[in-house]
């Protein structure tokens, strides 16, 4: 497994509001694509040192794939302010800018919470990834969770045709199975919704699970993992 061996490279991206801190973990010299993995709400203490985030990395890195993360603006040692979605879907493009040019292989975006909110605007329409991964995709209104889903609309993902992942937990108070499911049931296919039971919104106990239903989908979708990590 790439676990074993992957290295991890620290590093700062040049993004619109000044520099963003990152991680890089390495992946195989064959690798098929690279990945960003963005991380939850800054101002709710979502970094991308955040465990469903890493988890998230795990699954993709252990297909061999480079993966990303970073902090977004005004997070950790990244520089900027706070944007409230907006400027971050642009950090969102810095990172996917940076991968391209770094590797030159095919993207796949993966976010959790506030990352997936401002992640999936960027990489939907951006014909550089090839597959997406919602995780804990908040979908609640303010009536029914916080301020911190008042400015989330997904309607964009009704022109979202590339593969697409949706994962959230069966009683995340963000992510309500009804909506969860009106939500995919919007997009065009292909698409996959997967509710693991008895997970709330962080996915506390259910980690693993998390996991594995990443990495079977990545394996349906851009194939198994290289013989060397099997």
């Amino acid at each position: 497994m790439l676990d074993s061996t992957s290295s991890i490279r620290s590093l700062f991206l040049n993004g619109p509001a000044g520099r963003l801190e990152a991680l890089l973990n390495s992946g195989a010299g064959n690798a098929t694509h690279a990945a960003l993995v963005c991380h939850p709400h800054p101002l709710f203490g979502g970094t991308m040192h955040n465990k469903v985030v890493f988890h998230t990395m795990k699954a993709l890195n252990s297909f061999g794939l480079p993966v990303l993360r970073f902090n977004f603006r005004g997070t950790g040692l990244s520089q900027g302010e706070h944007d409230n979605g907006v400027g971050e879907v642009d950090d969102v493009h810095t990172a996917l800018d940076w991968l391209d040019a770094e590797f030159h292989l095919p993207l796949i975006f993966a976010g959790f919470s506030f990352g997936a909110a401002v992640g999936l605007r960027a990489g939907c329409p951006d014909p550089r990834v090839q597959a997406v991964i919602g995780v804990g995709t908040p979908v609640a209104t303010v009536a029914e969770a916080t301020e911190q889903a008042r400015e989330y609309s997904f309607d964009f993902l009704r022109e979202c045709s590339k593969p697409k992942l949706l994962v959230g937990g069966a009683r995340d108070q963000f992510g309500p199975r009804a909506k969860l499911e009106a939500l995919v049931a919007s997009m065009p296919e292909p698409k996959k919704l997967v509710l693991i039971e008895g997970a709330d919104h962080f996915f506390e106990g259910r980690l693993r699970e998390l996991r594995q239903v990443i990495e079977a989908w990545v394996k349906e979708t851009i194939g198994p993992r290289p013989a060397a990590f099997s």
